[in-house]
């Protein structure tokens, strides 16, 4: 005896929950909305702190910073607002966004209707994870080019002045940028996986936020911890400011290939984890 499965007619499963329905779904959330305008904000309240407490300057010195050269052109202060939010302040967006996407679901009991549409689990994540990263992607840009455009404004366009003394030509500068902004994505990748991976094992969003911003946050304590010596160098934030190498008069890839090669290997794990583990979930909200 043969037995068929009958199926509606038109249904495509890898047309269930379209990316665009779900970008304008997370769009409109209100933390969304929030967590854009803090990173848009965040240029004009330096732009506003250097102006009340004056130019910085740490000429005088024998180690000069990017906080010393932030007000040489548009470009320093866009470098210098990533050098300042690189290590908390652009973690939160890719732990909210990739940690809030499937336990907010859950947690509003809208999960398992997703699922009986029906919307094949492993669409619904691919789904939900594409726009996550999408979105994650969106907030590493926003605040560079706000950056930019803010500080072009106050300090004027010119040459990207280095902090091991002389300056990168224009027409490198935004080059360099944008390779700033992709290793840090890059990077963030690991906070990524694990935002994604608790939000597949929780119904409480707060708690795969806490729990990615958490563990990154015990992975940069262990990276300060000299007396792991070489072994520090498998931690993904022992890379994490890798980038600065980009901002040399000679590019350097050594310290970003390696630290994307740690990330990517770490993010690739925690995203297969959350979908096998999804796979075999047993959903109740």
């Amino acid at each position: 005896m043969t037995s068929t499965v009958s199926v509606a007619h038109g249904y495509r499963p890898g047309h269930t929950l379209p990316l665009r329905v779900e970008a304008v779904r997370q769009l409109k959330r209100r933390r969304t909305l929030v967590m854009g305008a803090i990173l848009a904000a965040l240029p004009f309240v330096l732009i506003t702190a250097f102006a009340i407490g004056g130019t910085p300057d740490g000429r005088d010195n024998d180690r000069i910073t990017l906080m010393d050269t932030a007000t040489a052109s548009g470009a320093n202060f866009a470098a210098t607002c990533l050098f300042v939010s690189a290590g908390f302040l652009l973690v939160v967006p890719v732990a909210l966004f990739c940690g809030d996407t499937v336990a907010s679901e859950a947690s509003w009991s809208s999960l398992r209707y997703l699922l009986a549409a029906p919307v094949p689990r492993a669409r619904l994540l691919w789904s939900k994870l594409a726009v996550a990263l999408g979105f994650s992607a969106a907030a590493m840009l926003l605040l560079p080019l706000v950056a930019l455009a803010v500080g072009t404004a106050a300090y004027g366009w010119g040459p990207l002045e280095l902090p091991t003394g002389g300056s990168l030509a224009t027409g490198d500068t935004v080059p360099r940028l944008a390779l700033v902004v992709a290793f840090i994505f890059v990077s963030q990748l690991v906070t990524a996986g694990l935002a994604f991976w608790l939000s597949t094992k929780t119904d409480a969003p707060l708690g795969a936020v806490g729990g990615a911003m958490g563990l990154t946050i015990i992975g940069n304590v262990l990276d300060a911890v000299t007396a792991l010596g070489d072994w520090r160098e498998f931690l993904p934030a022992h890379w994490q400011f890798a980038w600065a190498d980009a901002l040399q008069p000679q590019l350097e890839w050594g310290g970003m290939v390696k630290g994307a090669a740690v990330s990517v290997t770490y993010a690739l794990v925690l995203f297969a984890l959350a979908f096998r583990g999804f796979a075999r979930k047993d959903i109740v909200s």
